[in-house]
């Protein structure tokens, strides 16, 4: 539970009506930017579904109610985009839209810092081709991960 020196990320993006403005922009990026190609065309023609999995996954994230595991289970993030091919291309297009989407958003600095780092350790953690394919992120930044050795 938060109080008020001290609110929930869901909190501070203004519950579930922040969280769908968050979400609902950064589709519309990935719709609209070019830059963004190689990670929308992994996505469905239609994004509704991905937006609703993922506000209803960050609304749990940030501290409000957990509806993603209420509906699906634990949300098991690696394995349920293991059938999509998801490269340093397409993470990077992915950062590009919520960075963007948080920018726009987010006015405190803190919190859009914070938000940027737990989203590209998301990202990172989410790349399953290339030579660090399931290595963990934290190793891939000095170079030493397994796929190395």
């Amino acid at each position: 539970m938060s109080d008020t020196a001290n609110p929930t990320v869901y909190a501070a993006l203004g519950g579930a009506d922040g969280i769908h403005r968050l979400v609902d922009r950064f589709y519309e990026l990935m719709d609209e930017l070019p830059e963004a190609y190689a990670a929308r065309r992994i996505h469905p023609e239609s994004l509704a579904g991905a937006n609703e999995s993922l506000f209803e996954f960050l609304s749990g994230w940030f501290g409000g109610p957990n509806l993603y595991i209420e509906k699906k289970g634990h949300p098991r993030l690696r394995r349920r985009h293991l059938p999509y091919a998801i490269g340093p291309t397409e993470r990077d297009e992915w950062m590009l839209c919520m960075r963007t989407a948080l920018a726009e958003q987010v006015a405190d600095r803190d919190l859009l810092e914070r938000l940027s780092r737990l989203f590209a350790d998301m990202a990172d953690h989410m790349v399953n081709t290339g030579e660090c394919a399931g290595c963990d992120p934290t190793t891939q930044a000095t170079r030493t991960c397994a796929c190395e050795a």
